[in-house]
């Protein structure tokens, strides 16, 4: 019993490691992915280009994502998690080692996308690893992953500035708190054109925020090798055959509706977070102080929201967060639409916007958990439905808002987008609750039987994945019951010597003991609740 108790705490101080492990990796996706807007002049100057002229490594990188959530939804559901996520990461390390030495424009975007590519594998499988881990009680978890993220966002750019010697202070307000990648070029561009005379001073400054981001992915993949040693995912895998069979019923619609949800939700923030310190300065006319303030106020909600969030998710059902979140963004986008001219009603609506944000994502993995798989090939899809959003929403209020210079595009691009978000999320849930209202009993009678068909199928499978100690473990109870059975086994011979003589008792005993000693150690490859379960079946059959 102890050893059991032993054995369980191991197992709980392991998934916690994995968390940390998975949240200080996504803090710093948050950072590779952030810092390119306040560097962004300097690389610029680095390949001898005006800012206006680099816009492609944005789409080289965002291209590399894509690739990297497909490819790592395909690997995730063939080789260990952990290792894949090492690799990915070492993958980033080595083009953030690059980037600052590069003085070509197509190495840069090569580059740009190597780390998209490996920032794609570590978003989808990171997502994966966290629900394998913990299963129906990952909310909390995911949101302090996606939390993680936010606060590298948060803090890359402060990251820069300092490396940059805080002398370009004034320079990039519209980059500096944007924790998505696409459009940051659009306020870094007017910023970075007006002082070119300080980029020289600043090359080998910005090369450190690189080489420390580097540094730092470089010392989590370490950690994760360390989790791929440990065979950490190896239970994971087991745990996630095993639920295999309880796809939902329209699993495949379900996560493609899923997908159009997060292409809108992604886009929205994306592009409200891209486009508020350009509207502020045009619509607004405010000071760009003042501008930068209302873009900081977005993200600062957006950050302490998904904080409140880990807590939250702990209490709350990921689909009532759901809905907080979505009737949250469609009352303060209905008021940023139409409201947006009172100064207050436009710095409430931006706070409460940037909060109802930040919970979506994470919350939106965690309740189609409860009701179907989510493998690796779901998460991709997820990932790269968010990812194109990322890219299609904000270009295309660009170019409206190009077209349509008296139109405030942005407030109705949110408004339209959370309007959208609004009506999927019921057929979403009427689609997931299908199968519980069809089910009948001989449906799950039946099931039960497969069950325990596969359990007794899955002790084969399983024998090459456990532990030697468990193994040795389970051995030493057989010998237990052995030793036990052959002191009952005398014990009633002798009864029946004495009273009736020989045969009768030895007899009727006879079976039932060969049932035990017979069965018992087949227990070495599963666990006893199973073999009993199978037992029973037997006799009922």
């Amino acid at each position: 019993g102890g050893w059991r108790c032993w054995r369980g705490a191991d197992g709980a101080a392991l998934r916690w490691c994995i968390t940390g492990v998975l949240c200080a990796s996504f803090l710093g996706l948050g950072m590779s992915i952030a810092v390119l807007g306040p560097t962004f002049p300097n690389l610029a100057a680095n390949v001898r280009k005006n800012v206006s002229d680099i816009y492609y490594i944005f789409v080289g990188r965002s291209l590399g994502y894509l690739g990297g959530s497909v490819l790592g939804g395909v690997l995730f559901d063939c080789m260990n998690a952990s290792l894949l996520l090492a690799l990915s990461m070492l993958a980033t390390t080595a083009g953030l080692y690059g980037i600052p030495w590069c003085k070509e424009s197509l190495l840069l975007t090569i580059l740009m996308s190597v780390i998209g590519g490996s920032m794609g594998i570590l978003d989808t499988g990171g997502n994966v690893l966290a629900l394998n881990t913990w299963g129906s009680e990952a909310g909390p978890h995911l949101q302090a992953l996606h939390f993680s993220f936010a606060a590298g966002a948060f803090a890359a750019p402060i990251l820069a500035k300092m490396a940059l010697g805080g002398s370009e202070s004034g320079e990039l307000p519209g980059a500096e708190k944007t924790n998505q990648s696409v459009l940051k070029s659009v306020p870094t561009a007017s910023a970075a054109s007006t002082t070119p005379a300080l980029k020289d001073h600043h090359d080998e400054d910005f090369l450190w925020s690189y080489i420390i981001i580097g540094t730092y992915i470089l010392f989590i993949s370490i950690f994760f090798f360390v989790l791929y040693s440990k065979g950490s995912s190896a239970r994971d895998k087991s745990k996630a055959s095993a639920q295999r069979g309880t796809l939902a019923k329209y699993h495949w619609p379900l996560v493609g509706l899923l997908f159009v949800f997060f292409f809108f939700y992604v886009g929205a923030e994306v592009t409200y977070g891209s486009y508020v310190f350009t509207y502020a300065m045009v619509f607004a006319e405010m000071k760009e102080s003042e501008a930068a303030a209302l873009n900081s106020v977005f993200w600062g909600a957006f950050a302490v929201c998904r904080g409140v969030a880990i807590f939250g998710a702990a209490f709350l059902y990921p689909g009532t967060m759901i809905l907080m979140s979505l009737l949250s963004s469609a009352a303060s986008s209905l008021a940023l639409a139409f409201f947006a001219h009172y100064r207050a009603s436009l710095w409430v609506g931006t706070a409460v916007y940037g909060a109802s944000m930040a919970t979506v994502f994470p919350s939106g993995i965690s309740w189609i958990e409860q009701y179907t798989v989510v493998e690796g090939k779901s998460a991709s899809l997820f990932v790269v439905g968010a990812a194109l959003g990322e890219m299609c929403i904000p270009a295309t209020v660009g170019y409206l808002q190009g077209r349509f210079h008296h139109i405030p595009i942005v407030m109705y691009a949110a408004f339209v987008t959370s309007a959208m978000t609004v009506l999927l999320f019921p057929i979403m849930y009427k689609l997931a609750n299908v199968p519980q209202e069809n089910d009948s009993k001989e449906v799950s009678d039946s099931e039960t039987r497969a069950a325990l068909l596969s359990n007794s199928r899955l002790t084969e499978d399983e024998e090459d994945e456990e532990d030697e100690e468990d193994v040795r473990e389970w051995n030493d109870a057989d010998f237990e019951v052995i030793e036990m059975n052959d002191k009952l086994k005398n014990s009633l011979m002798d009864t029946s010597h004495k009273i009736h003589g020989d045969s009768p008792a030895e007899v009727s005993l006879q079976p039932h003991l060969d049932d035990v000693l017979g069965n018992s150690p087949v227990v070495a490859g599963g666990s006893p609740g199973r073999q009993n379960g199978n037992v029973d079946w037997e006799k009922s059959e």
